[in-house]
């Protein structure tokens, strides 16, 4: 799990800090003492200063102050053991607002001081709501601790998990999820971990699996990963080369070729294959089919179910498109078009259905994008080296050899991207993989995205580990 830490009332005495010092300079400036208990903030009505005299003192001495701070109890020991247990520490901390002349050094500093270990410090503005939760995807925290009201609900409405310190300051919100000690924090990290651990993901793969090799090592890499998903679906998506090979053709292929490999390992595929789309809605067609039925009954039923679409993403479009209450149930992992540094998205999954692309991407629903070129290309791979690992394992796998070197569209190749395999690792392991979230694109016509600003968020793939996904694909197909 990657962990995000705040420092001030998460890992130091921040408040407890404060405060004694608010107290002994009140006693300098009137010698009022506390006139409000239960303030928003002790810097917002606790003593009757005047707001310039708290704006004064505070940005005089606050710089000093976090110099002079005590780590909370067993702060260290605790994210010690939770590095030890494999976990990743991210120190997240707000000091990035102006206040202090070399926040960087002082943080590090500190933390260096009282044995605070971490994976990488980063700074954010702590006056930003915002700011922490763009982080925390960006890097995919699993779980951040913070103690502001404001900064764990936005990072909350995120989906982000958050355990919020008990402060005097933030008692009135209810809803959060609160803890008080470091103990109780490593006791129930602990606890989700082997929770997490022992949960399967329900997913639906969506594929044009006879269109190419990639979507056969894609299947085969799902369904030897069954420890991790529990496999509720996996529906044909259309496809169309300029072969003669009509739509509702390669879907009929399709459709044995996902059995055949279901058997070959066993899985039981008794109402779990189903025919989709056999034509595109940028062409008009509206139809019902078995895909995007099954798609919608199992979404409706499930908390949360992962669309994994490696092929044009019709299906998931008219699923949509019928019940749009769906983004709520769903979360979309597709891997089409290209990178930002494209200047275009002319990519066989994007291409064929551009309105079916605009209608995922209008909806709202919770969107992972997987580029082809500059991302998933890098997945590049030789014969030679399937071959190695490979060939003679099992009847599966001479069959996954001799598909990556003659896969009936592009003839015989010695070097070719298996690109589909990168959605599955994504779900194994996101760590594997850096992300950034951006403001959803609108599409042109031409295919190629128009950037925005103040559209809804999605996350794209800037790149991948390489070495991580086929040493995990090749462990699992070789067995």
């Amino acid at each position: 799990m990657r962990i995000g830490i705040d420092i001030d009332n998460c890992i130091s005495n921040f408040n407890d800090t404060l405060l004694k010092e608010y107290l002994k300079h009140d006693k300098e400036l009137r010698n009022t003492g506390i006139i409000n208990e239960n303030p928003e903030y002790l810097r917002k009505g606790m003593f009757d200063w005047t707001e310039e005299e708290e704006e004064s003192f505070y940005h005089a001495n606050i710089e000093n102050f976090a110099k002079n701070l005590k780590p909370l109890k067993d702060s260290s020991y605790y994210i010690k053991k939770l590095k030890s247990d494999g976990h990743e520490i991210y120190i997240i901390t707000g000091r990035n607002n102006g206040e202090y002349t070399n926040p960087q050094e002082l943080t590090e500093k500190w933390l260096n001081k009282y044995d605070i270990i971490y994976d990488k410090i980063i700074l954010t503005n702590a006056y930003d709501k915002h700011a922490k939760t763009v982080v925390c995807l960006e890097n995919n925290i699993d779980l951040m601790i913070d103690d502001s009201i404001k900064i764990s609900l936005d990072l909350i409405s995120y989906g982000i998990k958050v355990y919020t310190m008990n402060t005097r300051y933030n008692q009135k919100e209810q809803t959060l999820d609160k803890v008080s000690e470091w103990k109780e924090i490593y006791e129930r990290i602990s606890k989700l971990n082997k929770k997490e651990e022992n949960q399967k993901v329900n997913v639906i793969l969506d594929t044009d699996i006879y269109n190419e090799c990639d979507d056969q090592f894609a299947l085969s890499y799902l369904l030897k990963s069954q420890d991790k998903f529990n496999i509720e679906a996996i529906t044909v998506a259309p496809y169309h080369h300029d072969n003669n090979l009509s739509i509702e053709e390669g879907t009929e292929k399709s459709y044995h070729e996902i059995i055949k490999i279901c058997n070959w390992l066993k899985f039981d595929w008794t109402d779990k294959v189903f025919k989709g789309s056999t034509d595109y809605i940028i062409n008009g067609y509206q139809e019902e089919n078995d895909a995007v039925n099954k798609i919608i009954e199992i979404a409706n039923k499930n908390d949360k179910t992962y669309i994994l679409a490696i092929g044009a993403i019709t299906n998931v479009a008219l699923a949509l498109k019928k019940e749009p209450k769906l983004i709520d149930k769903m979360e979309v992992v597709w891997l089409g078009g290209h990178s930002f540094l494209k200047k275009d998205n002319k990519e066989f999954n994007f291409r064929q259905d551009i309105q079916a692309v605009r209608t995922v991407f209008e909806s709202k629903v919770k969107l992972t994008i997987i580029p082809c070129k500059n991302v998933a290309s890098n997945l590049r791979m030789s014969i030679y080296e399937i071959e190695h690992f490979l060939k003679g394992k099992s009847e599966l796998c001479d069959y996954l050899c001799q598909r990556f070197h003659k896969d009936g569209v592009h003839g015989n190749q010695e070097r070719r991207v298996i690109w589909d395999i990168s959605v599955i690792a994504y779900m194994i392991n996101k760590k594997w993989f850096e992300t950034e979230e951006v403001s959803c694109p609108n599409i042109n016509d031409d295919t190629s995205y128009e950037r925005t600003e103040n559209n809804h968020k999605i996350t794209v793939v800037n790149d991948l580990n390489v070495d991580k996904i086929y040493t995990d694909l090749f462990e699992k197909l070789g067995v």
